[in-house]
């Protein structure tokens, strides 16, 4: 899924501009994103979505050479368990 950008966050909206998604981060630093939230509407889940947000965020840290922090409980948890994948993005 491509996601449009924009206010510190991904996001994907449907055709009558109802949101479907989206991870809000905020740069804690000129090193560091901190991942605050993801969200995904009912009607979407269960197919990956939120763990592509999180891929997204991860592909940002890596062009810009930043560490993540996780706030988000569900970020922390795909982090976490993918942690060879994410070992040089993780703070």
């Amino acid at each position: 899924m491509d996601f449009d950008s924009g206010d510190s966050r991904f996001y994907k909206k449907d055709e009558n501009e109802n949101l479907i998604c989206e991870i809000i981060y905020s740069i804690a630093n000129s090193s560091l994103i901190s991942i605050d939230r993801t969200f995904v509407d009912d009607d979407y889940r269960g197919q990956g979505i939120a763990a592509q947000l999180v891929g997204r965020v991860v592909e940002m840290a890596r062009e810009e050479n930043k560490k993540i922090i996780p706030r988000c409980p569900f970020a922390k948890a795909i982090l976490e368990r993918n942690s060879s994948l994410y070992a040089d993005v993780i703070e």
